[in-house]
């Protein structure tokens, strides 16, 4: 009797050691949802737990006890692994292979594009119209520590985030993500030109400001390197800039933008202003492209210190003032007879 109780627990044990290995690895390696379900998402916030992330889990019928999550998390190590984002579970998926997005990041991503030129807060409004969190995002751009190596001068990311499409993680994670990415762009683009930005006699910060002017002032490729070299030609000669972008990214800091310059507005005692104050404004008015960076550093070899519009995109460009001013008047009287606006941005 005594033997057959024995060798009852011995196969009852045995069975049991064979038998949760089994049901484990069933539990970690099964499919989450069945075939042809449709794909679920899993919200993983900033600072999410183990224990959170396994109550969540366990809600949306994932997995049969939160303690099996746990378990694993525990098993790999993980805990303090888990990233932030939004996860999509579609059938096929297992809950080692979520485990294996949480720990790397690889959440449900979308594209955001951002076009030159734009400024901080315009950067951030289109962000925030493609899914990226608008307070988070400000709060961001706003603490220039990621460029403080290369522009100790910088008081936020103005200029520095470069403008390109990027795909970023959904939900709180998109924001920083998103800033990051942007200045890490930055750096790769303009790292190679270090050497040619410091023979150029401008620091970086010089570099970044005249080409988010130049960026601003001509959508024409062939157009960049000539009115860069008139903006440098100018302040060679010690005269103002006179551009036109200076003074709206003025009047926007002072909350007065329209979308109208006045005369009135060419006195605006800002230090952004280039028709009141000579030299570069104090940094840049928005993000510039590769190009508009590879302008200011070859500029084209001419003497040329005025350009007008054409209204036709491109500009005319004269190396006296006299030239200047007949050409002005000369896209004045097209523009008046066209009933066309106000003359374009142009430096004067």
């Amino acid at each position: 009797m005594r033997r057959r109780l024995l060798r009852s627990l011995i196969l009852l044990l045995v069975g049991t050691g064979i038998a949760l290995p089994l049901a484990w690895r069933n539990e970690i390696e099964r499919s989450l949802l069945p075939p042809g379900a449709a794909p679920e998402l899993l919200n993983v916030p900033p600072g999410a737990t183990a224990d959170s992330v396994a109550r969540d889990l366990w809600a949306m019928g994932h997995v049969r006890h939160p303690l099996v999550f746990r378990a694993l998390v525990h098993a790999r190590g993980a805990a303090a692994r888990l990233r932030a984002g939004r996860y999509p579970i579609e059938p096929g998926l297992s809950l080692e292979d979520l485990l294996d997005r949480l720990q790397r990041g690889i959440a449900e991503r979308h594209d955001v594009t951002i076009p030159e030129g734009r400024s901080i807060l315009d950067i951030v409004e289109l962000a925030a119209a493609q899914g990226v969190p608008r307070a988070a995002f400000l709060a961001a751009v706003r603490d220039p520590s990621p460029v403080r190596d290369l522009d100790p001068k910088a008081a936020d990311l103005e200029g520095y985030l470069f403008p390109d499409t990027y795909d970023v993680p959904q939900g709180e994670e998109a924001a920083t993500a998103l800033a990051a990415r942007m200045v890490q762009r930055f750096r790769s683009v303009v790292t190679s030109e270090l050497p040619r930005i410091a023979r150029s006699g401008l620091t970086l910060r010089e570099v970044v400001t005249l080409a988010s002017i130049v960026e601003l002032e001509t959508a024409r490729e062939e157009e960049r390197s000539r009115i860069a070299a008139v903006f440098l030609n100018r302040l060679e000669k010690g005269m103002r800039l006179q551009t036109d972008p200076t003074v709206i990214y003025a009047l926007r800091k002072a909350g007065r933008w329209d979308g109208n310059i006045r005369k009135q507005d060419l006195e605006l005692d800002s230090p952004y202003n280039t028709y009141r104050y000579a030299g570069l404004p104090p940094g840049p008015i928005g993000s510039p492209g590769r190009a508009a960076i590879l302008a200011v550093l070859e500029p084209a070899p001419v003497d040329d210190l005025y350009f007008v519009s054409r209204n036709d995109g491109t500009h005319e460009f004269s190396e006296t003032l006299t030239d200047h001013e007949r050409a002005v008047d000369r896209f004045q009287r097209y523009r008046r007879s066209m009933r066309m606006p106000a003359a374009a941005p142009g430096g004067r």
